[in-house]
């Protein structure tokens, strides 16, 4: 480990560059360039509060505040857009860069790096976004909003082991990378983002705790919307989860790198 991890600061400069390649490239030829990156998260915040809490009316159980459902949209929406977008790229990381891969000589876990850095970086401009509109409209969490470090650790942790270990599978295994992709679309849904998870029936409530990532977004959702610590113990099996995953996509990259490019 130690040795990966100084082959990919002697490639840092690679890094950086190939992330902001990539930021840039998402707007070239377009009038208002990097202004998109701001206008479009943006627009999706205001819309679910125009939509939901002027227009639907919507409002949660127990959330007094008319901006509540609003608030508990966009807190799982935008969470989930960040672990999908690194789990559904990562999936398909040494496919899509196999040109690179045969032509250049670098360390192999500078993709993955690479989507990961990219990825935060949408997400943190996104998020800043929220972060605002929660100050203006009064919604901040306060203390709390420190806890969300931990919980963004977990899901992070959880992405990049689940999502490079499919990268690595999707090579030799094709029908992994549109299997997962269907997985996804349920895996949204199966979790409670639009919904509250106590709307359930009681009989299925139990299954709901076997969904990772439920406990995540239900973390979020906890600290943004009602302004309280999460219950950390409803995290441990996701963050054992994610550290396993880690190690065992690791210990795979490790096993069948020298493979990937004969296989690509």
């Amino acid at each position: 480990m130690p040795v990966a991890i100084k082959a990919l600061w002697n490639y840092r400069g690679f890094i950086l560059g190939s992330v902001k390649r990539e930021f840039q490239a998402k707007y070239t030829n377009s009038m208002l360039g990097v202004s998109w990156a701001i206008i479009q998260p943006l627009a999706m915040i205001l819309v679910y509060t125009v939509i939901f809490s002027q227009v639907m009316r919507a409002k949660l159980p127990g959330v007094e505040s008319v901006f509540g459902y609003s608030v508990y949209l966009c807190a799982g929406i935008i969470t989930w857009g960040y672990f999908a977008e690194v789990v559904g790229r990562a999936q398909n990381i040494f496919i899509e860069n196999a040109t690179l891969l045969k032509k250049l000589s670098f360390p192999r876990l500078c993709l993955p790096v690479t989507l990961v850095l990219s990825a935060s970086l949408n997400f943190l401009i996104i998020f800043s976004l929220f972060l605002v509109f929660l100050l203006v409209t009064g919604q901040f969490p306060g203390l709390a909003f420190i806890a969300l470090f931990p919980v963004l650790a977990i899901q992070l942790l959880f992405a990049i082991g689940l999502g490079v270990s499919l990268g690595v599978l999707n090579v030799f295994f094709r029908d992994i990378g549109q299997l997962f992709g269907v997985v996804l679309q349920f895996w949204f849904w199966l979790t409670p983002i639009v919904y509250p998870a106590n709307i359930l029936p009681a009989q299925l409530q139990p299954f709901m705790q076997l969904n990772p990532m439920a406990s995540v977004i239900g973390a979020y959702q906890q600290i943004l919307v009602h302004g309280q610590f999460p219950d950390w113990l409803s995290l441990w099996p996701t963050a054992v989860l994610s550290i396993c995953l880690c190690l065992w996509g690791l210990k795979l990259f490790k096993k069948h790198s020298g493979e990937l490019v004969d296989e690509l």
